[in-house]
């Protein structure tokens, strides 16, 4: 039997029950437009239904979860067509890149986890952003030498580092793919040139940030015709989109990272007005794709698996998970104080160590086997023995290869990030995180994409205390990141694919998205709904308007501070069994799964 959830629902409100109706309504496919439902159908509405309810989408032979409908069915047609993990991963980016612009692009970076089903090995590939050969420490100094104001640096060239994402598509279609490079990018661009329908969620995202993509022409004329930003429903197109894509599919990747569209990104960073960069062609036309080895970290009957320096995703996870491990958390149970004091005060420490250790290693000595050792781990977990919040927390000494001295970093990530998880037919699992970092990236707008601002993921000061800080800016060097997508693996062999935008929350969100699926027997979809309670440096936020409210007054007795606020994550996952497989998408974005 085959379960669906198509994937063409653009114009859609953001709450559950809301799609379940929109897709049981009926639409004129005369007078749709595309990313519109051709035709309502029984099936379709059901399984938006069991969405609703909490259920999990099952499939046997491939599945696509992500954040917007049309990219999920672009994906879907690739595999469909018998293309790889890695074929529709390039029409889901390419996609998102047009529909779900705030969040990702190819102005942008990437992390990936790979699992191959014929040989049976783990790939991670960073194409993370790089800073400008011109950068220095003092990128984000005032003349004084004080640290900008956040915002003062991102909006702007300053904070445009080299994209890596189209770099990484490329990478991804020579080792994986099965189907002809231009006809991964075929979704997109037909897309951009006929037109999308605004989803609701991109035009609040418009209204909320009008006054800084204002700043900029060409981005303000694109979100804000008419001096008005740009409302759901309406149809946009996007021919410049079109006709960069164009020029990738007959020339790779190169067409971005060497001529006239190189030349228009080093000539936007560089003249953007009150702000301006220093990228430049070289740094454009040097940058390569890293692969990593894995980071892995034991919890429960399986190994955690995920992207190593310079993201401290699978570090910081791998940490929680690793410290937890040695406490029964099925006991205790999901609406627990005591299992969310473990959890909340198990993030604390890795957190610590987070700031202190974790940077690009290329540039910096890291403990990276020492961080998950599990008997430096072990000796961690002891810390959460007692009943109460731990007063405080500091880092810990993992085993070091290198004599090293850091500082405590303190440089700010923001949420606005993108994640898909894919199964093929053939075995192969991607789990990838993409972002452009805060909404809408720095806000320059090049040749239909918008650039990053991932170089404010850096930490702003240097130094402290006259301590050098692992994180600081140096020329050429990756901006550490949350980002954390995750393969979870039992046996060798793959069993849940799952990751989550949410800037440094993401951590959070992941490993309390394994914790609920590993000890609390939820499944996949019931996971990803699980009301969020994250603790990363002292303060509990708990989920506004879910369960995780009723915690409050028992966390405030455990001695935590407990701030009550949105947590919009956006997990998408898939459990992968001999039963097949079942996905889930996050209840509060637009998200959906679709497979067959």
């Amino acid at each position: 039997m085959k379960h669906y959830i198509l994937a063409s629902l653009a114009c859609m409100v953001l709450s559950v029950p809301a799609l379940a109706q929109q897709a049981a309504d009926a639409v004129d496919p005369e007078t749709a437009a595309i990313g519109t439902v051709e035709a309502a159908s029984p099936e379709i509405a059901a399984a938006l239904k069991a969405k609703a309810a909490g259920h999990p989408v099952e499939a046997q032979d491939w599945m696509v979860a992500a954040a917007n409908p049309l990219a999920v069915q672009a994906g879907g047609d690739i595999l469909r067509k018998g293309g790889s993990a890695a074929d529709a991963l390039i029409a889901v980016q390419t996609v998102l890149g047009l529909v779900e612009p705030q969040s990702s692009g190819l102005g942008g970076g990437a992390f990936l986890v790979w699992y191959d089903g014929e040989s049976g090995e783990l790939t991670t590939l960073d194409a993370r952003e790089t800073a400008p050969l011109a950068a220095t420490p003092r990128l984000f100094l005032d003349d004084k030498g004080a640290p900008l104001k956040f915002f003062h640096a991102v909006v702007g060239g300053l904070s445009v580092g080299t994209p890596g994402t189209p770099a990484l598509l490329e990478e991804l279609h020579r080792r994986w793919g099965r189907t002809a490079w231009p006809t991964l990018l075929d979704p997109a661009i037909r897309l951009a040139e006929d037109g999308f329908t605004v989803s609701p969620r991109l035009a609040g995202m418009i209204a909320n940030d009008a006054e800084k993509l204002g700043r900029f022409d060409s981005t303000a004329a694109y979100f804000l015709p008419d001096g008005a930003p740009l409302q759901a429903g309406a149809i946009l197109k996007n021919p410049a989109y079109a006709d960069t894509l164009r020029r990738m599919a007959e020339q790779g990747a190169q067409a971005f990272y060497t001529g006239p569209i190189a030349a228009d990104i080093v000539r936007t960073v560089t003249g953007a007005e009150g702000n301006p960069g220093v990228l430049s062609a070289l740094d454009l036309a040097i940058y390569q794709v890293r692969e990593r080895a894995p980071v892995c970290a034991p919890y429960r009957i399986y190994q955690v698996c995920g992207m190593g320096p310079p993201s401290s995703g699978a570090l910081t996870v791998g940490q929680i998970l690793g410290m937890l491990d040695h406490y029964d958390l099925s006991e205790s149970g999901k609406d627990s104080t005591e299992s969310w004091r473990l959890i909340g005060d198990a993030s604390r420490l890795a957190f610590a160590d987070r700031g202190r250790y974790m940077a690009d290693s290329d540039f910096v000595p890291m403990p990276t086997a020492g961080l998950v050792d599990p008997a430096y781990l072990s000796e961690r977990a002891k810390l959460l023995a007692g009943d109460d919040a731990l007063p405080e927390v500091s880092p810990g000494n993992p085993e070091f290869d290198h004599a090293s001295n850091w500082a405590d970093d303190r440089s700010l990530e923001f949420p606005s990030t993108s994640h898909v998880s894919i199964v093929d037919q053939y075995g192969n699992v991607a789990s990838m995180t993409t972002t452009i970092e805060n909404g809408f990236g720095s806000r320059l707008m090049v040749r239909g994409f918008l650039l990053n601002n991932e170089l404010t993921d850096f930490s702003f000061a240097t130094h402290e205390n006259g301590v050098p800080i692992a994180n600081r800016v140096e020329p050429g060097k990756r901006p550490r990141s949350s980002m954390a997508p995750t393969i979870v693996m039992q046996d060798d062999a793959p069993v849940l694919a799952i990751g989550s935008p949410g800037g440094s929350r993401i951590i959070g969100y992941v490993a309390g998205a394994i914790i609920a699926w590993a000890d609390w027997d939820l499944d996949v979809q019931q996971a990803l709904a699980l009301p969020h309670a994250v603790n990363r440096f002292g303060t509990f936020d708990l989920e506004a308007g879910t369960e995780a409210e009723k915690l409050q007054s028992g966390l405030e007795e455990l001695g935590y501070e407990v701030e009550i606020r949105d947590l919009t994550s956006g997990l998408h996952a898939i459990e992968i069994s001999a039963d097949g497989l079942k996905g889930g998408a996050d209840p509060r974005r637009e998200g959906i799964a679709l497979g067959e």
